[in-house]
């Protein structure tokens, strides 16, 4: 995050000790990425974080492929991921590279009785469906329909959720998740062209500080086992932070279009970049106002990457058969473009209503067995006339 944050209790100098009231000190932890260079913050902890009971027998939890090597167009309906209790079960990972793994989920319960931790990717959470609160231990984040969540890696957490109707796209992305380098200046601010600003993230809040001892699970993803760890206190027992590493949230309806005469092309929907992966939103949005402009976007080749479209609501003014929760999938090495009849029916629009959140991969993605038990299998037949 290229914003500075603190919460919380902190010393006047950083590595000094910090007293507290009854006497003994609080525990230092970098919380930092990409060794000592990329973003990091300082925690001050009522016990030392490092203090594990048991080590439990890991569960496997990588994705099981189905096909391997794509090339066929694909329409996955979303909404038909059954609901499950658990948050972690509730996860199914749908489309996967080495960069990222791009999955659905609909949980019904709040995680109670563990916490959980992803060691090896930054995730990102996309609110379809629900409300309630991202809880960690550095600080809560209230959330809500559209609502984008990025959790870096290393993040302890939980989430809360205020009812049990709950939808979310998520990537698993093990390059850190920033926002676009072009929105930025050289000291990290977000510059006037971009789509949003420093005022529109929703920062950590309400710093929990428990100070508790004895036995709490956490769940830590890594190398795609699930490992069960007994920690001897509260992960939450931090008492202030700060520094730039942190989750944040970030509603999709506070992303300003940028439109034009002309048809615009996917990288001004862009919200989030990886070195592997970009997040593009699509927002309602006048349409282009040259007098002879055709709204709905040309025909290209997916030449060097898979373009994920997931259909959030409102009526995408390029498809047709596609409704919320779907996921459309074009691979690299075939062109695709609007469906047959839109390309015309657009001419004259003023604008759009459309929600919509697209993932374009720069490396192929492979599909799981979850994915082809939603695949409607006639898509890649949808552009004949």
């Amino acid at each position: 995050m290229p914003i500075y944050h603190k919460l919380g209790k902190i010393p006047q100098k950083r590595h000094t000790q910090f007293e507290k009231p009854d006497g003994g000190l609080y525990y230092e932890q970098l919380f930092g990425t990409i060794g000592f260079d990329g973003m990091s913050s300082l925690l001050y902890h009522i016990h030392r974080p490092t203090q594990v009971r048991e080590v439990e027998k890991p569960m496997d939890v990588s994705p099981k492929i189905a096909v391997a090597n794509n090339i066929t167009s694909r329409k996955l309906i979303g909404f038909d991921v059954k609901p499950k209790d658990d948050f972690l079960e509730a996860r199914e990972p749908l489309m996967v590279n080495s960069d990222v793994h791009i999955g659905l989920a609909a949980p019904k319960k709040s995680m109670s009785g563990y916490f959980y931790k992803n060691a090896d990717a930054d995730e990102m959470l996309f609110i379809h469906k629900g409300s309630g609160t991202l809880r960690t231990f550095v600080g809560n984040i209230p959330f809500e329909y559209g609502d984008y969540l990025i959790i870096p890696r290393g993040m302890i957490y939980q989430i809360e959720f205020d009812s049990e109707d709950n939808r979310i796209l998520y990537a698993e992305s093990f390059h850190p998740i920033y926002t676009p380098k072009r929105y930025r200046n050289w000291f990290g601010q977000l510059l006037e062209h971009s789509p949003f600003c420093e005022r529109d993230y929703k920062l950590p809040q309400d710093l929990e500080t428990h100070d508790e001892k004895g036995e709490f699970l956490m769940k830590i993803k890594k190398q795609g086992m699930l490992h069960n760890l007994v920690y001897a206190t509260h992960p939450f027992d931090v008492v202030g932070w700060d520094g730039y590493n942190f989750p944040y949230g970030f509603s999709i309806h506070n992303f300003e279009p940028i439109t034009g005469r002309v048809h615009q092309p996917p990288p001004v929907h862009q919200t989030f970049e990886t070195g592997a992966f970009v997040v593009c939103s699509f927002v309602p949005r006048l349409y282009d106002y040259h007098p002879k402009a055709i709204p709905a976007p040309y025909n290209h080749s997916n030449i060097d990457s898979d373009e994920v479209l997931y259909y959030v609501d409102g009526d995408f003014m390029s498809r047709t058969s596609i409704g919320p929760g779907y996921i459309s999938l074009h691979p690299a090495g075939i062109p695709h473009g609007p469906h047959p009849g839109t390309y015309e029916a657009s001419i004259g629009k003023k604008g759009t209503e459309e929600l919509a959140v697209m993932i374009d991969t720069f490396k192929p993605l492979q599909l799981t067995q979850n994915a082809m038990k939603i695949d409607d299998g006639k898509y890649y037949k949808s552009w004949l006339e």
